[in-house]
């Protein structure tokens, strides 16, 4: 893609800001100015926050997807130390055997949390104070549904799991939960991309995202063993939830995995990145959106996207849903059941009110309108 944001901090108008350089964009642009609380500088010719309202994470969780974040590494001798974890929280994560993704989240989290209340002792802070806490970053910071909930999590997992308080005590307010529909991509735009990635690994991977119908964590973590080409399966050790399950191995893929394994020869994982390590996951972020922009789909897709739109098309092929459940991996037939809605081959089925009583009509009129033997 080649799209990259270069933040740098700087003084503006008397305050402390962010600037936030890039080549036009209209796409960086427009998310800009949809999530953030930015304003343009004619004088230094680009975008700017205060740096009060800027949110790194949320920062991070809009544009990693699609550009590279350029942070140039500072040079003061005051930065700001990291506070430290309180005694516990991060081994109990490695203990309950948390995913390093949410280790990560939920360390960076409560770092901000104790900053927040550096002058008092957290282990006396109640659901109010923490209550105002996230508030504050609602209006302050515009975080997300999602981080919100993160957020609290990371804070609970104090309060709950290292303290041993009752979950009762901790009750902390959440955000209603809005029901988010999947977006998909059409049959013929996923062949579409197919057919313009002309890179042999880059096409398997986004065969074996769509095929398989698998999380992008699930793939750089395939081991060249966990394909079963005798059983045409592919084995998922320790997906979301730590649960091992199987998935389709589709004869197609079969193929293009077969001239893949030939030329590139991985040593351990399925797909490995430099030194035979586990493949970046951002390089397959860009990968899938790449190929998404020179196929020109309308849309700008995701390997999750990807996953959604092989739910969907099976659905659409005639698939059982709880067949889609144990494929995908999910606890719940609710969760799977959202396909459904966005099924546009199962809504075409449905017949509206109003063409059954046309219909019945027009029937009742021809009948009346037929001669009668006298």
């Amino acid at each position: 893609m080649g799209a990259q944001i270069k933040l740098s901090s700087d003084h503006h108008r008397g305050k402390k800001v962010v600037l936030l350089q890039f080549e036009y964009n209209s796409q960086i642009a427009n998310l800009l100015k949809q999530h953030f609380p930015v304003r343009w500088s004619q004088t230094k010719s680009c975008w700017w926050i205060a740096r009060r309202e800027f949110d790194y994470e949320r920062f991070k969780e809009v544009f990693s997807p699609i550009c590279d974040i350029k942070v140039p590494e500072s040079k003061s001798k005051n930065k700001i130390q990291k506070q430290t974890l309180p005694e516990n929280y991060l081994e109990k994560l490695i203990r309950v055997r948390y995913s390093e993704s949410t280790i990560k989240t939920y360390t960076s989290y409560f770092n901000d949390f104790q900053s927040a209340f550096s002058e008092s002792n957290i282990d006396e802070l109640g659901p109010n104070d923490i209550n105002k806490y996230i508030l504050t970053l609602i209006n302050r910071n515009k975080i997300s549904v999602s981080q919100q909930n993160q957020r609290i999590n990371a804070i609970k997992f104090y309060y709950e799991k290292v303290l041993g308080k009752t979950k009762q005590f901790y009750e902390i307010d959440r955000p209603k939960k809005g029901r988010v529909l999947p977006k998909v991509i059409s049959e013929e735009e996923v062949l579409s991309m197919l057919k313009v990635t002309t890179n042999l690994k880059h096409k398997a991977i986004l065969a074996t995202i769509y095929s398989a119908g698998i999380r992008r964590g699930e793939l750089i973590r395939l081991r060249k063993i966990d394909i079963w080409f005798d059983k045409k399966l592919i084995f998922i050790k320790a997906g979301k939830g730590k649960k091992d399950r199987t998935t389709i191995l589709s004869d197609s893929l079969i193929l293009v995995l077969d001239k893949y394994l030939k030329q590139f020869k991985p040593n351990y994982y399925l797909f490995e990145g430099k030194n035979r390590t586990k493949y970046n996951p951002s390089t397959i972020v860009k990968i899938v959106a790449k190929a998404g922009e020179i196929a020109k789909v309308t849309q700008h897709v995701t390997p999750h996207m990807l996953r959604h739109s092989f739910a969907t098309h099976l659905l659409e092929q005639g698939t059982d849903l709880r067949y889609i459940q144990t494929i995908l991996g999910h606890d719940s037939s609710k969760t799977t059941e959202i396909y459904t809605h966005v099924s546009k081959k199962s809504l075409a089925k449905i017949k509206s009110p109003l063409d059954v009583i046309l219909t019945d009509n027009t029937k009742n009129n021809n009948n009346l309108q037929k001669p009668t033997d006298k």
